[in-house]
């Protein structure tokens, strides 16, 4: 069965920092290019970064560089969202995707709430 499970959300303060963790099963996550997105009530869903195959290439949102970074563990099957310097606009659920060509897969997403 293929899935992907986020975990690491929770309740920051502004200025925090949270590890987000992407866990693939069924698939083999070196195929895929993964991203992580987020969607606040009311608000479509945006990308937040995005890393190649063996993690050699990353790309940001404008509003998360310099304080977020994704990273890709292909050994563990996972992939990783840093987010560091929290603000309170960054708060939404976050999801993982993998894509590869015609497939992609989507997590369920993690809640992710920064307040003081």
């Amino acid at each position: 069965q293929v899935q992907l499970v986020e975990s690491g959300g929770g309740l920051v303060q502004p200025g925090g920092s949270l590890r987000l963790s992407c866990a693939a099963s069924g698939f083999t996550l070196s195929w895929y290019v993964m991203s992580w997105y987020r969607q606040a009530p009311g608000q479509e869903r945006e990308l937040v970064a995005g890393i190649s195959y063996r993690g050699r290439s990353t790309n940001y949102a404008d509003s998360v560089k310099g304080r977020f970074t994704i990273s890709r563990d292909n050994a563990k099957n996972t992939v990783y969202l840093q987010m560091n310097s929290l603000k309170p606009e960054d708060t939404a659920v976050y999801s993982c995707n993998a894509r590869r060509a015609d497939t992609e897969y989507w997590g369920q997403g993690t809640q992710v709430t920064v307040s003081s």
